[in-house]
């Protein structure tokens, strides 16, 4: 068989065109649906993010000691149990605080009639600090928040506000979307009537970690024996 009738069959053989086509298309089709669950990931932990912010800021607004005595005091312990509450729903899967930062902020009405940050704690290992000003910030009276979605706290009262900043962990790989950062706020009035003065030590001999801005802390740890770091 001359190479010139070898060449003639080959041009009319069809038996592995499918087999061709496949292997020419399965990287495109491989990339495609790749890309899809990327895409659905992100829409996913998006969603998750913005959960996370709206749990802490509604546990951070209705902390405190039960007592009928006296309006209800928040303690640095109650602001930890939050903190580590936000960890625990997020999951290993978000590894939130070694992936992103929460801050969370009180805001309330100063003698002068202003909106000011009264106290703020934040836990991540993220290194960012609030948009809208650290603890003491004079808000004007605009309030806290997106400009022109201020919102503000009432005389005598309290507004939780909660940012939560997070790097998304690519469930592939980076070059589908590249590094994003995800963020997320949301913000409760606090319930009950509320001792808004400060925050207090449960024991002040043994007082509880407090949980300051400028400190970037990853993942929150409780110990055997209740400590937590």
């Amino acid at each position: 068989m001359t190479l010139r009738n070898l060449a003639r069959r080959l041009r009319r053989n069809r038996s592995g065109v499918a087999m061709v086509e496949f292997a020419i298309g399965a990287p495109f089709l491989l990339m495609a649906g790749l890309w899809g669950s990327e895409m659905a990931n992100y829409a996913l932990v998006t969603m998750r993010i913005s959960q996370l912010a709206e749990h802490v800021a509604d546990n951070a607004s209705r902390v405190g000691d039960t007592s009928t005595l006296q309006n209800r005091r928040i303690y640095e312990s109650d602001i930890n149990e939050v903190i580590y509450g936000a960890q625990l729903q997020g999951g290993t899967g978000l590894d939130l605080y070694e992936n992103g930062r929460v801050i969370v902020s009180s805001v309330q009405v100063s003698p002068a009639g202003n909106q000011y940050i009264h106290w703020q704690r934040c836990r991540g290992a993220k290194n960012i600090v609030s948009d809208y000003g650290a603890e003491g910030a004079d808000l004007g009276s605009e309030g806290i928040g997106p400009e022109g979605e201020e919102v503000q706290a009432l005389p005598d009262d309290a507004l939780i506000f909660v940012e939560l900043n997070y790097t998304y962990q690519p469930l592939v790989s980076e070059r589908f979307l590249g590094s994003l950062d995800i963020k997320a706020i949301a913000s409760f009035m606090v319930r009950d009537d509320r001792d808004i003065s400060q925050i207090y030590q449960r024991d002040p001999a043994s007082p509880d970690p407090v949980q300051t801005c400028n400190q970037f802390k990853g993942r929150a740890v409780v110990e055997t024996d209740g400590d937590f770091t």
